[in-house]
């Protein structure tokens, strides 16, 4: 007897159908099943944020949830903020900033700057720090990654207030 349960999981805006063990980690699910391999497996404890994405409006760490849990659920990754041929602001502020070295933490950095920007549109030096602090980058000391997230919500900011 089998124990796959029916799952279905909207991921970038693509909408996927499949039978899956409950057990299952979205983590495996995204980059084995699905073959969305932005979102990196780092500890598999929480702890360094490699694997962040956004579930139904909320940062989390896709290497301990289950499938079981996201069934039904919106899930943005790396994938959906933007694209080779059209980044978001972030990834380009990443790029210009040098907000990267090796870029394995660098989704899950992005999957979650964006969502703090989206929650808090002008954070502080201070708030982007606190905001960040469940994503751990091993090589670039943090403060070019601070930088660039504050200069991305200045240019979202800008264009705001030039869109009204």
């Amino acid at each position: 007897m089998s124990n796959k349960m029916h799952i279905t999981l909207t991921v970038n805006g693509e909408e996927h159908e499949f039978l899956a063990e409950p057990r299952e980690l979205l983590i495996y699910t995204l980059r084995e099943r699905l073959n969305i391999t932005g979102p990196h497996i780092g500890c598999e404890t929480s702890h360094c944020g490699a694997c962040t994405v956004t579930l139904n409006g909320k940062s989390v760490k896709a290497c301990t949830m289950f499938i079981a849990q996201a069934n039904g659920a919106q899930v943005t990754t790396i994938e959906g903020i933007g694209s080779p041929d059209n980044l978001h602001v972030l990834q380009k502020s990443f790029r210009e900033h040098h907000g990267l070295q090796c870029g394995y933490c660098t989704p899950g950095m992005i999957t979650r700057a964006s969502k703090l920007l989206e929650e808090n549109p002008n954070p502080t030096e201070e708030e982007v720090r606190f905001g960040m602090a469940g994503n751990m980058c091993r090589c670039t000391g943090y403060q070019n990654i601070v930088k660039s997230i504050l200069a991305a919500a200045g240019e979202l900011n800008a264009a705001k207030e030039a869109a009204e």
